[in-house]
């Protein structure tokens, strides 16, 4: 939403509506009724997903909701920015998926965040106008959401910061590359 209220877009409101029930569904719906599935049939133990042995078969699905919903977006007129920010968060998670050889388990909750201040300093660079108040406002919340895990020992401070920075450097690498 925060994307459609900073972006001119040639979208009325009822196809912004459809898109953002699009991503709704696509990275909130599908994702809660896969991880209920797999609580169901004991894939995961829990929903917090602690151990990276679980984390493999959701992160793994959500690698392949985040691509197909990055190349719709992507290959759509005036959405590609969108696209942009899904292909992004794809590769940050094949990452996320590459570290678990490596037994290395990072915070999904700071990628996003880091995800989230790196999209808007891109589309800042690309549009010609910063988002300093916003990017300000993310990295505090991204400050208060590392503090919460870290104090709920969900992650180590590698954790934290190796999510933080591989989302933060997603989005230009992303841009770069396509």
């Amino acid at each position: 939403m925060l994307y459609f209220l900073l972006i001119h877009s040639y979208l009325n409101s009822n196809q912004k509506l459809v898109l953002l029930s699009l991503i709704f569904v696509t990275t909130y719906l599908i994702p809660l009724l896969i991880l209920i599935l797999f609580k169901k049939i004991k894939l995961i133990k829990t929903f917090n997903v602690h151990s990276i042995k679980e984390r493999k078969i959701p992160v793994a699905m959500m690698i392949v909701l985040f691509y197909l919903l990055g190349n719709t977006l992507f290959r759509t007129s005036n959405l590609d920015d969108l696209g942009l920010l899904f292909y992004a968060t794809c590769g940050a998670l094949v990452l996320v998926y590459f570290l678990f050889v490596f037994q290395l388990k990072t915070s999904l909750h700071l990628i996003s965040m880091g995800i989230t201040t790196g999209f808007f300093m891109v589309l800042g660079a690309k549009y010609g106008q910063p988002f300093p108040i916003i990017i300000i406002t993310i990295i505090i919340l991204a400050g208060i959401v590392a503090n919460a895990r870290l104090y709920l020992k969900a992650h180590t401070p590698l954790e934290v910061y190796l999510g933080y920075f591989i989302g933060f450097l997603s989005p230009f690498v992303t841009y770069y590359l396509l």
